[in-house]
């Protein structure tokens, strides 16, 4: 039995590697065609529209297509289409786009100061297209505390619902979480639903009953096909102003390059209330607006940056909610899944689960190439693994790591997680430039569990962990001799990030949470409302810009903020259009 449990524990240690791979897998939306969308290449070297969006992502494409209804609207975004990459429209190819770090790589990696690896989209879409698919609308709380009106909100929601929103069909091991949170305490089963109740619930997927991934840039068959250019590729160096002794700086153009680098200007058409609209989310808005002038005087003038604003408060105010799991190999066979079950708690904290049959996707070799297999985001070909130094990621050592891995047994990868998000979060750090190159990523912290308050949460949110794990209705999904205490020092040594670890993870719960913090990608932030923007979005002390994405949130909403962001493109593209459409004495306008 010793040696047994030895090797069970020993590769289900090996299998966990592939977690947040898992979580992050990519599936495109179908075959859209959309005859309105393009390379950049293909584009004018100038350019004129009502509105220019910058950030083809889960805001942004509701967005571009609502105000399309009545104006014309170019959308530019820094990646491809999702339609076109074949990794992208097929599940089980998730590791391979993750483990891509190439430039047109969907997905962006990024490590945070912290020493958490991250990700950022790189694609039309933008999040929805590389998350683990769960869809669940804010509290109304969270609404009303936004002074966002509730029918309106719950009309915008219904509209992006439409498209992308799908009830889901639990499995076995979906469906041993769901009454083992109910067991644990989380009450009471509110069933499936979109709306955030706390208790035990079933959230929607993006993913319909066929397993495809349904997005934001599904979105754009909403747009007026006259009324819209996409441009693909299109990466933004800079907003440009007019800058005037005595007034307030206007915004009214974009400089931007295609992918050959070529440079092209897109400008705002004469017209009242024109408007350029950063959309390029918690990352990109504030990189953008610092590249352009609006930011802290200090650190763009270390750049060499031409100052057009002093505004301390960009890039401040960000926040990452932490992630930390528990991973629970099975003695039985479960099914692949991602986020369809949360247990929202009364202790701050989100309870979740995924689990799969085989993370670790098995590859047939070309030619005479024995099967390989790619473990995504910690696969050895990515040389992010914490446990070897960047020194030693040497073509031979990475080749023999993943020889090694490919050996496993598929039965190492049998199981799954049980995580916690904390809701929130209170902890808040910054972003800064690196260069002005807009292509590279920024420097962000996220200061983790540096409040009190959310790493008590995260040791409430680990204990419901336990008791689930614990509960009878999870026993066919536990090993009898695997302690949760075995369990926790089994998570523990997983090479999730770059932090360092101490003996003492089983046994300190507030060091466990210290140790393995991941991330979920619900990090926001960098131009906050009331700091950056006002109440309308518009940035404070310039005219004629927005910033419309998840980086004007103060803390995230609900337990999945996609939901809420798309919502929110719709939402404010409503909006914007109906006072528009008063200004000009033509009343309100059903869209």
């Amino acid at each position: 039995m010793a040696s047994d449990m030895d090797t069970t524990r020993a590769l289900a240690i090996l299998a966990a590697t592939s977690f947040v791979a898992m979580l992050a897998c990519v599936q495109a939306a179908g075959d859209e065609s959309y005859t309105f969308m393009k390379d950049a290449v293909q584009s004018p070297q100038v350019s004129y529209y009502d509105y220019i969006i910058v950030g083809g992502g889960t805001a942004g494409c509701p967005l571009a297509a609502t105000l399309s209804q009545r104006f014309r609207v170019l959308l530019l975004e820094r990646g491809g289409s999702p339609y076109d990459d074949e990794r992208i429209g097929n599940m089980t190819r998730f590791a391979d786009t993750l483990s891509d770090t190439s430039p047109s790589s969907p997905a962006q990696r990024f490590v945070s100061e912290d020493g958490v690896i991250n990700s950022r989209p790189r694609v039309l879409g933008g999040g929805s297209c590389i998350n683990a698919g769960f869809y669940t609308r804010a509290s109304d709380e969270y609404v009303r505390g936004l002074g966002w009106d509730l029918e309106a909100t719950t009309a915008a929601y219904r509209w992006v619902e439409d498209v992308v929103a799908f009830q889901p069909e639990l499995g076995p091991w979906q469906s041993a979480l769901e009454r083992g949170l109910l067991e644990a305490g989380i009450a009471p089963q509110n069933g499936f639903t979109f709306d955030h109740l706390g208790g035990t619930k079933v959230g929607g997927s993006i993913f319909d009953a066929e397993g495809r991934r349904h997005t934001a840039a599904d979105l754009l068959r909403y747009a007026r096909t006259d009324g819209i250019d996409v441009l693909l590729r299109a990466r933004v160096a800079k907003i440009l102003f007019n800058v005037r002794a005595g007034r307030r700086p206007v915004a009214h153009g974009v400089v931007f390059h295609d992918s050959e680098g070529q440079m092209h200007r897109a400008y705002l058409s004469n017209g009242r209330g024109n408007e350029i609209i950063l959309s390029a989310g918690a990352m990109g808005s504030p990189q953008l607006l610092m590249l352009s002038g609006v930011g802290p005087a200090d650190h763009l003038r270390s750049f060499g940056i031409t100052l057009v604003l002093n505004q301390p408060a960009v890039g401040q105010g960000m926040s990452d909610n932490p992630m930390n799991a528990i991973y629970v190999p099975s003695p039985s066979p479960v099914e692949v899944s991602l986020i369809q079950v949360v247990g929202i708690t009364e202790v701050g904290s989100y309870i979740e689960g995924a689990s799969g049959a085989n993370w670790g996707v098995r590859r047939s070799g070309s030619g005479g190439d024995r099967p390989h297999r790619n473990f995504g985001m910690f696969s050895p070909q990515t040389g992010q693994l914490a446990t070897v130094p960047p020194k030693q990621r040497t073509p031979e050592a990475i080749a023999r790591a993943a020889e090694a891995m490919s050996q496993l047994d598929d039965t190492a990868f049998r199981g799954g997680f049980i995580l916690e998000k904390i809701l929130g979060p209170l902890s808040t750090g910054h972003l800064e430039l690196r260069n002005r190159n807009p292509d590279d990523n920024p420097s962000v912290t996220f200061n983790y569990f540096a409040h009190p308050e959310d790493l008590r949460r995260c040791v409430a949110g680990v204990s419901v962990i336990e008791r689930v794990i614990r509960s009878e209705a999870f026993a066919n999904f536990t090993y009898p001799y695997f302690s949760v205490e075995t369990l926790l020092n089994m998570t523990a040594g997983f090479p999730v990030n770059l932090r360092p670890r101490h003996d003492n993870d089983s046994t300190s719960l507030e060091q466990f949470c210290k140790d393995t913090v991941m991330t979920i990608w619900h990090y926001h932030g960098g131009c906050q409302v009331n700091r950056v923007v006002d109440a309308e979005y518009r940035v404070i002390g310039v005219d004629a810009l927005r910033v419309i994405d998840g980086s004007t949130f103060n803390a995230s909403p609900g337990t999945n903020p996609q939901a809420t962001v798309m919502m929110l493109g719709r939402y404010m593209g409503v909006k914007i259009q109906n006072e528009r459409l008063g200004n000009e004495g033509l009343g309100r306008r059903n869209l």
